[in-house]
């Protein structure tokens, strides 16, 4: 069965795992778990992602997030593909790092958030390496030491997910703990969580479409957790998205009539828009032709970085400009 394209809701709550080649390791010493941090850190900021919750294990990760100011494939292409290079650099080592393309799930936040949070703070006690609850409060690679205080990481919503426990700091994080030991012990709430979704995302089984949930809780849609209301909204937003695409495309906005376009608009040659020039209008041009590749016409911003001759992480940068710019000055792909 072919994969089914990801789907991206600003404001949602995905849940995100990425493991390693044959279930292989993916990080062997504390340096590697450092640089992951670092990379997640800066995309983090950079691109206003917000995370809920975070683990990383020897051979996999954990993350729970919500969307910022860039698509989240975007950011965690940047993430993922940065470490595999780095590692590979670092071990004098060739081949894929990870499995494939990580897996996914968007969940309904008022449903879900808490859930994921648990779910994915209790992953090292769960496989054994550490013992307890109060071991994982010395475990550094997860968001749980952040919710109890023990860091200072600015990229993780610590205040939103401890405000759902309460409005006093102190008895939040107490409510917390009590979250997770309930958890070990196998809830009602994180069995129902698991059996729509959260079991089938772990064992990466999810791209198969052998729904175990009830159809009347859940839609039929195994990208999705929720109720049908809200999967409902999430594919008719993708719908409308993918439909305007089409519908530019249809109209003949190719590749080069959007680069031709941004051009114009700037007053330069469609040459000029390539490359790195510096020279504010062809900063402008290439804020909107990366904007309109992206957006109007459905262009991964790899392919764009290709057609232009910069960077993904340029790219993705500059789209995000690009927005702004045409959102404040009114510019449209058509005129």
């Amino acid at each position: 069965m072919a994969r089914k394209g990801r789907i991206d809701v600003p404001g949602a709550v995905h849940h995100i795992i990425q493991r390693g080649m044959d279930r292989g390791k993916i990080f062997w010493d504390d340096d590697d778990y450092h640089g992951f941090v670092k990379r997640i850190a800066e995309n983090f900021i950079s691109t206003k992602t917000r995370c809920f919750a975070w683990s990383l294990m020897p051979n996999h990760i954990h993350m729970v997030l919500s969307t910022g100011t860039t698509p989240l494939r975007h950011v965690l292409q940047c993430i993922f593909t940065g470490h595999a290079i780095g590692i590979n650099h670092k071990y004098s080592r060739s081949g894929h790092l990870f499995e494939g393309r990580y897996k996914s799930i968007l969940c309904e936040k008022e449903t879900y958030l808490l859930e994921l949070v648990r779910y994915v703070h209790l992953n090292p006690v769960r496989a054994g390496i550490v013992d307890t609850i109060g071991d994982l409060a010395k475990y550094r690679w997860t968001g749980h030491r952040t919710l109890l205080g023990l860091n200072n990481i600015k990229w993780q919503a610590n205040a939103e997910v401890l405000r759902w426990f309460g409005s006093r700091i102190g008895t939040a994080r107490e409510k917390y703990i009590e979250f997770l030991k309930a958890g070990l012990k196998g809830s009602a709430v994180d069995m129902e969580i698991i059996g729509h979704g959260m079991k089938r995302l772990s064992e990466g089984g999810w791209e198969s479409d052998h729904g175990d949930a009830d159809a009347s809780d859940t839609y039929a849609d195994e990208r999705i957790a929720g109720s049908r209301d809200f999967v409902e909204k999430v594919l008719k937003q993708a719908g409308e998205r993918e439909r305007w695409r089409s519908k530019m495309v249809g109209k003949g906005w190719t590749t080069q009539r959007v680069i031709d376009r941004a051009a114009n608009v700037a007053g330069i040659t469609a040459e000029e828009v390539k490359g790195n020039g510096k020279r504010p209008v062809q900063c402008l041009a290439r804020n909107l032709a990366c904007k309109w590749l992206v957006d109007d016409i459905g262009k991964t911003e790899t392919d764009v970085a290709g057609i232009l001759g910069l960077t993904q992480p340029t790219v993705s940068r500059v789209v995000r400009r690009g927005r702004l710019i045409a959102k404040s000055k009114g510019y449209q792909l058509e005129e």
